[in-house]
């Protein structure tokens, strides 16, 4: 997935700000004086430009639905949002640099799809756990789906999948790579079964009873799982399946 473009995304809200914007009338008539303001665009036109920035939002500034109004019928809570947006665009650089931190930024919607895909609308409204949660069972079922196996799921289908026993029958294996008889092709996959089984044990199943805390923040713990959730999906979306 490619990056967002920063330079477009500013114009597109530049655009909603100036439609969505108040300005000044005067309907005098039959000698009355009626002064007034007014969206400077029309309530069709403003709604098509919210919909664009609304996808941008989601991706510079994840979870800013969560305290939306209800009712926004002159764009003031879209507007607002959509400046701290702009914000944070044009001076990325700037903050990162001036506030002593200049590490490169993870982009939960540059992720495996399997991981993203899923729990994307649940990340949007602040609900990060959950997001994380989708992503499991995501990797899951396009791993049993990959392997034609719906009889085990989770940390058994991983162990089963990346298994150095040879395939049998209605039980195929993951290969990650061809094997050359060296200790490389033994470690690569035990540490993949190694991996998965990590993550279904310690974030899946506990995971499944209460978010689990941490001084970070609940928003990069979760950003924090999803990586992990990635890389095993790109592992196991990468790998062949070796059947007997």
């Amino acid at each position: 997935m490619s990056k967002l473009n920063h330079e477009w995304a500013i114009k597109e809200i530049d655009q909603l700000l100036r439609m969505t914007d108040q300005v000044g009338y005067d309907n005098s008539g039959g000698g009355v004086v009626v002064l007034g303001t007014r969206m400077r665009g029309s309530q069709t036109e403003a709604s098509q430009r919210a919909h664009v920035v609304e996808q941008i939002l989601d991706r510079v500034l994840p979870g800013w639905r969560q305290d939306r109004p209800e009712k926004d019928a002159k764009f003031a809570w879209l507007r607002d949002q959509a400046s701290r947006a702009k914000a944070a665009m044009q001076r990325a650089a700037e903050l990162a640099e001036n506030l002593g931190d200049n590490a490169p930024d993870m982009d939960a919607a540059n992720l495996h799809p399997w991981a993203w895909e899923n729990g994307r609308s649940y990340w949007n409204t602040g609900h990060y756990h959950q997001a994380v949660m989708q992503a499991a069972i995501r990797v899951n079922a396009e791993t049993q789906a990959k392997m034609g196996r719906m009889d085990v799921s989770e940390t058994a289908l991983f162990n089963e999948a990346f298994s150095m026993d040879a395939p049998k029958e209605g039980a195929p294996r993951l290969r990650l790579t061809e094997d050359d008889g060296g200790k490389t092709y033994q470690n690569l996959h035990r540490g993949a079964r190694s991996f998965a089984d990590g993550l279904y044990t310690a974030i899946r199943n506990p995971g499944m009873h209460k978010p689990q805390e941490s001084h970070g923040g609940e928003e990069q713990l979760a950003l924090e799982q999803l990586a992990a959730f990635s890389l095993l999906a790109r592992w196991i979306d990468q790998a062949k399946v070796h059947r007997i």
